[in-house]
């Protein structure tokens, strides 16, 4: 844990079988017996959540926003876990926070975007950002996030993650005080006297040569080049045949990069149809767009991680980081396994020089910062304040 006068950062985990046990060692350890203003939850859905937000709740007081989602992994200064908890908090006169649920609508999700972002109304703190933990299977994400940069525009960042199930892709939990939730957005605003840091990075490289999607909708991708998009990549994979044969029947993942001012963003496309020859991920690929495969080895993608954190400690006026909250994708710990994950906690300490963070691995990213379109995959985004 770390504090600067007014404002304190801690960090907790636990992988304690019992839930309610396992929240309190978690909450306990991050803030310490401090007063608080916010605790962020990150936890297995093979927890007893309710019992768990109950155990974080006896650590942090009746007067704390809590907020969260559940994890596809959880990760922090310790280390990672799988069916565990990790537990970020702060508190201090420095800080301001306000948080707003909003149910998903299939017709406008959009419009839980916006509710989510109704969190900012009355904050008039110099620095601010807007945290979003949405359902990861509620479809169109990118509406959602679409919809709370509506309602904020473009001069509060935006950043979070996509709650996921331990791969079971069956129901996310999305948390907001002692409440657990599904099929929602939770919005957390958080307000600072301090500056704000963002980092976004993912170690992929462009293959070249590039693509245009000349036919897609939403996250259907129906030609590339005018061709239909599951033969194109077939051919740049080297194979033929059928979407099983690209896709490894369901447990291999085609990243494309989505050509941006600053880079590229990654958009997972992890599933085709044989007969209609088309593919699709989670997150628009407009049509017109310029995209590339993408490759990457271990070290590109522990290089990324450390990037990430390099750029978001960068933006906090050469102040030191007082703590950290980090979204990274669960196909990226699908990537550094046997070793790798260990690997990127330490670059992550060794680049935050050893300052606190935790957070979850994702079913897609949230950050919205020169003008991305704000959804990610396959990327560590990260959240620094001083």
């Amino acid at each position: 844990m770390q504090s600067i006068l007014h404002r304190w950062f801690g960090v907790g985990q636990s992988s304690a079988p019992d839930s309610r046990k396992a929240g309190s060692e978690a909450a306990a350890e991050a803030i310490g017996g401090r007063e608080t203003k916010a605790v962020f939850v990150f936890a297995s859905v093979a927890h007893d959540l309710p019992a768990l937000l109950s155990g974080v709740r006896l650590e942090c007081g009746p007067d704390a926003e809590i907020v969260g989602a559940t994890t596809m992994g959880e990760l922090g200064s310790a280390g990672t876990t799988s069916g565990g908890v990790a537990v970020a908090a702060l508190g201090g006169d420095g800080f301001t926070v306000q948080a707003r649920a909003a149910r998903i609508s299939r017709n406008d999700p959009r419009a839980a975007g916006a509710a989510a972002a109704e969190a900012l109304h009355g904050l008039d703190d110099e620095n601010q950002v807007l945290v979003l933990f949405a359902d990861g299977l509620s479809g169109q994400p990118h509406e959602i996030v679409r919809g709370a940069y509506t309602a904020v525009g473009a001069g509060v960042p935006l950043v979070g993650g996509f709650a996921a199930d331990d791969r079971r892709f069956q129901q996310t939990y999305q948390f907001i005080g002692d409440e657990v939730l599904t099929g929602s957005v939770v919005g957390l605003a958080l307000g600072s006297d301090g500056p704000i840091g963002i980092g976004v990075a993912h170690g992929w490289r462009r293959i070249e040569p590039p693509m245009v999607v000349t036919k897609s909708s939403g996250p259907h991708i129906y030609q590339l080049d005018g061709e239909p998009a599951l033969d194109v990549l077939l051919r740049r994979n080297n194979l033929e045949g059928s979407a099983d044969q690209l896709f490894n029947g369901g447990r291999a993942l085609q990243p494309l990069g989505l050509s941006r001012r600053s880079g590229e963003d990654i958009r997972v496309i992890h599933a085709g149809d044989d007969e209609a020859r088309t593919v699709w991920g989670t997150a628009d690929v407009p049509q017109g767009a310029l995209v590339w495969l993408m490759e990457g080895d271990r070290q590109a993608m522990l290089d990324g991680a450390a990037w990430s954190c390099t750029e978001a400690i960068a933006r906090l006026d050469g102040l030191p980081p007082l703590g950290v909250l980090a979204f990274d994708c669960g196909g990226r710990w699908a990537g550094l396994v046997e070793g790798g994950i260990e690997q990127e906690i330490q670059a992550m300490r060794t680049a935050l020089s050893d300052a606190p963070f935790a957070g979850f691995y994702t079913l897609g990213e949230i950050a919205r910062v020169r003008g991305a379109l704000g959804t990610h995959a396959l990327t560590l985004v990260t959240l620094a304040l001083a």
